[in-house]
């Protein structure tokens, strides 16, 4: 009997969220999509006056025109530019996905105005990939190639494993989400772990269609890795006292991009990094799974009144 009604409730939770899918589909949006990158590879120099006029944000006006004109002929922007059309030709499939996260965000937070997106290339400044601003999002498509890409072999193998067009709903949804959620009101580490499994949250909400794996910016052998081994990874916090510590180091091992996680084990090597992140968002969908409360009203709750109604219990 305990198993039908779980089956059933199932089932009529698949139906809502079927429903409400269909209901944010349906929201009327314009998205304004300007393919700098495109019209500044078929620019001449006649060209360059029309396009600081069209897109003044991104000619810096300390520089001269002779630069511009320069960068046109420059060998390393003309592969950068073909490169980026051989893996953005259409940009279709990258245009509905960021339609439908607009959709969402119009949804959860109808007062966001949605911005007009421009791409570009940006000699491969994957620390600025994207950038959100309330009219403009940038998107650096030459950060997006693939983390096999000959232009990131000189970057570090964790930095390039994000560097794949996979991620960049996920990381527009990430630079959306410093706009809505709140810094942490304390230095703990609880504190900053349910901070980012806020964030992923939103993305659970923001993309239904991405894979966890997508909104960790994991891959899928590193997201079974932190679901295999929840329960230890719990473990380990709660038994050194880590959650209440006010130690910023815990923020480089366990939350701050890296090659792993820094257990202080033997294992460190296998395991992912960003695991206080993981198991922040473990938290905040435990809380969620028994305190449905308004998306805006979570954002704005302090950690440990979160963790406290969770209930949270890893995996095993």
């Amino acid at each position: 009997m305990g198993v039908l009604f779980a089956f059933s409730l199932l089932v009529f939770s698949c139906k809502e969220e079927d429903k409400l899918e269909a209901k944010i589909a349906k929201i009327p949006l314009e998205l304004k999509i300007a393919r700098f990158d495109r019209e500044f590879a078929e620019a001449d120099a006649a060209n360059i006056p029309g396009l600081k006029s069209k897109y003044p944000y991104l000619f810096p006006t300390q520089f001269p025109d002779s630069i511009w004109v320069a960068k046109l002929t420059d060998t390393i922007q003309m592969e950068l530019s073909s490169e980026v059309d051989k893996e953005f030709g259409s940009f279709t499939k990258e245009t509905d996905a960021l339609e439908s996260l607009f959709q969402h965000i119009k949804y959860y937070f109808p007062q966001f105005p949605v911005p007009k997106v421009v791409t570009l290339t940006s000699d491969v400044r994957y620390e600025d990939r994207i950038i959100l601003t309330d009219t403009l999002l940038l998107i650096g498509l030459d950060n997006y190639l693939g983390e096999d890409h000959h232009f990131y072999e000189g970057i570090q193998r964790y930095i390039a494993a994000g560097l794949d067009k996979k991620f960049m709903a996920s990381d527009v949804a990430s630079a959306f989400s410093k706009r809505v959620v709140p810094m942490p009101r304390n230095r703990t580490f609880l504190a900053r772990m349910i901070y980012y499994g806020k964030e992923l949250y939103l993305k659970d909400r923001l993309l239904p269609n991405d894979t966890d794996a997508q909104k960790m910016g994991y891959s899928d052998a590193e997201m079974d890795w932190a679901m295999a081994n929840e329960e230890q990874i719990w473990k380990y916090f709660v038994e050194r006292e880590l959650l209440y510590s006010t130690d910023s180091q815990l923020d480089r091992k366990f939350l701050d991009p890296a090659p792993f996680s820094k257990f202080g084990l033997e294992l460190d090597n296998e395991s992912p990094p960003r695991l206080g992140r993981y198991m922040g968002w473990q938290i905040v969908r435990a809380f969620m799974d028994k305190n449905p409360v308004p998306l805006k009203q979570l954002l704005d709750m302090p950690a440990d009144e979160i963790l406290k109604q969770s209930n949270y219990k890893p995996r095993k």
